[in-house]
Formats: C-alpha cells, structure tokens, sequence
C-alpha cells in the first residue's frame, strides 16, 4: 500500500472534501444509527459525516496509521479504526450507513467486496461509494508515461476501479434500489505545480514510494511537471484548469 501524508493530502482539503458532500447529500437514509467512512482519511470526510447526521454514531477506518492519528486528534470523540476496507468487509455487524469516498480505487477484488459491503448494511440503509472516473485522463496518461521511463515501477499505480455497468450489475441484484451518476470538477489552480502537488498527496503516492532515493523521486516529480505544464496551459488570468471526474453510486439495502 502507498504510504499516506496527512499534511499533504489536505493541501486542497475544499476540492478534496467537496465530492464527499456531494454524495452524503444525495443518501436518503434519514436517522441513521450507525455511520461508518471506509478510507477516511485524515477525518474530512468524517466530518461531513457527522455534520449531515449529527445524532449517528461516527466510526473512521483507515489503512494508513498516521491518516487514523491525524483525524484522532482532531476529532477524539469518534471512534477510529486502522485496517484494511477488504478485511473490514468480511465482518459481521451491521451500518445504517456504509460510506467511501475516494479510497475503493485502492482496494482489490471489487467483484468480492462490493456485495460483503453491502451485506455490511442495515435494511433499511445505504452504501454510499465516490470513486475517481478519471484514470485514463491526460493527467493520469502523462504521469504513466513519466512511470514508463523509471523501470520497476510502470505498474505500481494500477487503480482497481471499474465502470458504471460493473457497479450496478453487482449490486442491483442485491439491493432495492442503486443509483449512479458522475460529475467532472473543474478546478482552478493557480499554476501547473499545484496540479503535481494534488498527485503528490494521492495518485503519484504509489510511484513515489516505489523509487529507491530522493534524487529519484525529485527527477519523477520534476518530470511530470514539464509533462503537465505543456498538457494543462495558464489561462489569460494566469490560472489553470484541473477537470477531475468522478463516479458515484448509493445502494440501498
């Protein structure tokens, strides 16, 4: 698993934190009893958890120890959890509301885990998943092509997402209603940097952990910043435009 900088991954904590909203408003799940966020993070999308349904029990997990200890310390009245979402998804008791958002494109096996957690919902509840739609996006083909060049690592940042027909075809059967759609985030950057920075805290984290130095991590870096100045151009103000598409689903049990 790559290794996850708190600091780093909350550099564009708003751009960041937004699709998580966007998906918590659309669960029509009204009193939930008890509210889980799979892939939590540092606690932002937690938090929109706990703001949407104040009176739920609030439960964190995440796979990187120091994303569990950054949202701990912000929020110690919530229950937080260091562990895999694959091994998570073969326990036993149930959530009203079963929640991910940005954190299924690291986990394997969708074909399993995506049917164990929506067994891991109370009826009557919702699994509710946001994931990156954007993998084979210009961004995502330059920093491939950056990764061709370091040998060893030109698979290391395989997502393992899929499409809307494989999300609906697993869950429909075993759920009363599924909803998906997608929507495209423009956002706006202040230069090219901020665009590898963003990769920094999340897509590039798998290629960056994979290379043996510093003085190759900083050639990577330095490597697809040339590649996203020429792909991604200052706009007459100077500003630079991000598009960032993402697919989201809520199954309900």
């Amino acid at each position: 698993m790559p290794t996850w900088k708190a600091d780093q991954y909350l550099k564009f904590a708003a751009e960041r934190t937004q699709p998580s909203r966007d998906l918590a408003a659309r669960v029509a799940v009204g009193n939930p009893r008890r509210v889980i966020d799979l892939g939590c993070g540092p606690g932002n999308s937690t938090e929109v958890l706990a703001e949407r349904w104040p009176l739920a029990e609030v439960t964190g997990l995440d796979s990187s120890a120091e994303m569990i200890e950054k949202a701990r310390a912000t929020h110690p009245e919530w229950r937080w959890l260091a562990g895999a979402i694959e091994q998570w998804a073969d326990g036993e008791d149930a959530f009203d509301v079963v929640f991910s958002n940005a954190a299924m494109q690291w986990v394997p096996d969708h074909h399993r885990v995506f049917p164990r957690l929506l067994a891991r919902v109370a009826v009557g509840g919702a699994l509710a998943v946001q994931v990156p739609d954007n993998y084979h996006a210009e961004v995502h083909q330059l920093m491939r092509a950056v990764a061709s060049r370091f040998p060893g690592i030109e698979r290391v940042g395989e997502w393992f997402a899929h499409g809307k027909e494989v999300y609906y075809d697993l869950l429909a059967p075993r759920a009363a209603r599924v909803d998906l759609w997608t929507t495209e985030y423009i956002h706006v950057m202040d230069r090219p940097e901020d665009i590898v920075e963003w990769y920094k805290g999340s897509g590039m984290r798998p290629f960056l952990d994979a290379l043996p130095s510093e003085a190759e991590r900083a050639r990577f870096t330095a490597e697809y910043l040339a590649a996203i100045r020429q792909a991604c151009p200052a706009r007459p103000d100077g500003h630079v435009l991000f598009p960032f598409r993402r697919l989201f689903l809520v199954a309900y049990r």
